[in-house]
């Protein structure tokens, strides 16, 4: 994830034409809509393409056979050989859907197989986030847009050659080399030609809503294929329609302008004004070119990444926010793809999960400006790891039933609607602690870190062929951990945030880990806080929520 380099001031000039030309249409947030739904398609792709089915060795088995109650890598029949080692295996299709490992037979002693493959995928969207980050800031947000879609489809249908490990490596990181640039872009796109007072609002329900629906249907277009070979085509070749996206959505304002491109910047208000049926005299287009100017005359060196580090208030804090981060999206993308195992078919398991984004997202609209980020980064990471912990103690103690399933189920949910919350607001938590200075190098680092950490989460799944309940307890103590150490973070609600990394060592200082916005009294100097803080996060255009 890469940040735009321009002062606040210039900002603030491009928040103020923007009132004067308009909004974004409603065109342009229908297709952010689009990629809503094509992001979460792809992303979960890996997850769809990887479900194990029931399985069992299939050597000197009559035809007749009828199948065991649970999965065995062992021979069943043994009269016709005295060997431990299978040669074959029968599967028992989830809804008739032939999944990757099924027509490969990773399974058993190939399990290792998918398990590389899937951690390969995140190795490629670590090296993306950095790589098309760094582009985006030379070529733009729109070429990156376009082209981190395309490679996700490239990624996507050549797995469908994948004849062996070492291609399904390969291809799975090309396809993860797209993640998260194939939707930040348009995000930021979509955000900075939005007023100040409708960004998070309308933003975060439009992903909640669509980023939901995508990841809902993701199961049943597979069911619909019955083969993952006919999923990755059918969810790839819509992507074909991103290029497009080049004639109607106009490139980064804010990009243009600390690129100097004044005329291009022009060009691109013009078009939203017309859009949107306004009428802006040339005067103020040139009072406008004039202001950025005179700003960008004014801007001084910014501090480096590694200054955060050098302070001892200010380097506590970026490592737990580092922490948090790894944490937060580890056990987000392990809860997301932990659909196996619970009694239910992984289908309609992945579905109900999925229902817990659109909730999350309106609980963080509700509250978190009520009792404040720290409160809602550790409450909600308590929520999942107590509710992840229990399900996998009940895993281990109770017998199958389908009162446990449902049980289950239903602490699963949960668990995945704390973790959806956590890594929600999340972002905008980093956001506001980090220096105004160092804040878009600080908050891409912070996510990259994230990324990075997920390669682990294939792992911790296939835990659960050495002991049931082991990635349910994993993610469980990763979440009440992380909950634990977010209050050590000082609040950030009704506070000025800071701005030089003087401000980011004193801010907070006398705070306690026990000190919650909600549980102070508000005073008239708070309220005032309160709007200036509002005001310069409105500011912070790339580093909002995003699922």
């Amino acid at each position: 994830m890469q940040v735009v380099r321009v002062r606040k001031n210039t900002m603030l000039e491009v928040d103020k034409i923007l009132e004067k030309c308009g909004d974004f249409s409603r065109l342009q947030m229908l297709l952010f809509c689009l990629i809503n739904v094509l992001s979460a398609l792809h992303y979960y792709s890996q997850t769809i393409i990887s479900f194990v089915p029931k399985y069992w060795c299939a050597d000197g088995l009559p035809a007749s056979f009828e199948p065991p109650a649970e999965s065995s890598c062992l021979p069943l029949n043994r009269n016709s050989t005295s060997s431990n080692t299978c040669y074959s295996y029968d599967y028992e299709l989830y809804m008739g859907y032939q999944s990757f490992p099924s027509e490969m037979d990773w399974v058993c002693e190939d399990a290792w197989k998918l398990t590389l493959g899937q951690s390969m995928f995140f190795v490629g969207s670590v090296v993306g986030s950095m790589v098309l980050g760094y582009l985006a800031d030379l070529v733009g947000r729109l070429p990156i847009l376009i082209v981190a879609n395309l490679i996700a489809m490239t990624g996507n249908l050549l797995t469908i050659w994948s004849t062996n490990v070492t291609l399904f490596c390969i291809f799975r990181m090309i396809s993860g080399i797209a993640t998260d640039s194939n939707f930040v872009m348009m995000y930021i796109l979509v955000m900075e030609y939005m007023r100040p007072s409708v960004r998070t609002l309308g933003l975060s329900i439009c992903i909640g809503l669509f980023y939901c629906l995508g990841s809902m249907a993701a199961p049943w277009i597979a069911v619909l294929m019955r083969s993952w070979h006919g999923f990755l085509l059918v969810t790839s070749l819509p992507l074909l329609v991103v290029p497009f996206f080049y004639f109607i959505v106009p490139e980064s304002i804010q990009w243009l302008i600390s690129k100097q491109k004044y005329d291009r910047a022009v060009v691109c208000l013009k078009r939203v004004a017309k859009i949107n049926g306004r009428q802006v005299e040339e005067s103020a287009y040139e009072e406008f070119v004039e202001e950025c100017k005179f700003s960008q005359q004014n801007q001084k060196a910014s501090p480096h990444l590694f200054d955060l580090f050098k302070t001892p208030r200010l380097r506590r804090n970026t490592l737990i926010l580092f922490f948090k981060s790894m944490v937060i999206t580890l056990c987000y993308d392990a809860v997301s793809r932990n659909v196996q195992g619970l009694g239910i078919s992984p289908f309609l398991m992945f579905s109900l999960s999925a229902t817990a984004i659109l909730p999350a997202c309106l609980l963080i609209i509700a509250l978190q400006d009520r009792i404040g980020r720290k409160a809602m980064a550790s409450a909600s990471l308590l929520l999942s790891g107590i509710f992840i912990s229990v399900t996998g103690g009940i895993i281990f103690a109770a017998s199958a039933s389908d009162k446990t399933t449902t049980l289950l189920v239903s602490l699963s949910v949960v668990g995945r609607f704390g973790v959806t919350v956590a890594y929600n607001s999340g972002a905008q938590y980093a956001t506001e602690l980090i220096p105004t200075c160092v804040r878009g190098q600080g908050v891409a680092a912070v996510h990259v870190a994230g990324y990075a950490f997920t390669f682990f989460s294939a792992y911790i799944l296939y835990t659960r062929c050495i002991f049931s309940p082991l990635p349910e307890i994993i993610l469980g103590v990763l979440s009440l951990l992380g909950a634990c150490l977010c209050l050590l973070l000082p609040e950030t609600l009704h506070r000025t945030l800071p701005t030089s990394l003087e401000d980011g060592e004193n801010f907070g200082k006398n705070d306690r880990w026990y000190t919650f916005s909600f549980l102070e009294k508000r005073t008239q100097s708070a309220a005032t806080l309160d709007t200036q803080n509002v005001k310069m996060y409105s500011h912070s255009t790339e580093s909002n929520v995003y699922f």
